[in-house]
């Protein structure tokens, strides 16, 4: 495992998040795509998915659901992560 990669795909992560809590829906895809493709042990699969969801929504015109943020803070689980869902959904 390449540990500078995993940290890449963490910092990803983090702007992915940072990204939905402003509305921006271009810079979160691009920014979990990043984490993704950097990703050496798995760990952002399920974040990829919610945050296509939540980006998906604002792309409709809608503000981010209840529902799509509690599936990004069970995608990231316990920890750091789950702090960042909690502070941009607020």
């Amino acid at each position: 495992m390449d540990g500078q990669l995993q940290r890449q795909a963490l910092s990803a992560a983090e702007n992915a998040i940072e990204a939905l809590g402003r509305a921006d829906a271009v810079g979160a895809r691009m920014a979990v795509a990043t984490a993704v493709e950097r990703d050496q042990v798995g760990a952002f699969t399920r974040l990829a998915d919610a945050v296509y969801l939540a980006a998906s929504q604002l792309e409709a015109g809608e503000p981010i659901s209840e529902a799509a943020w509690d599936q990004l803070a069970d995608a990231v689980g316990p920890g750091p992560l789950q702090g960042l869902v909690e502070q941009s959904r607020n």
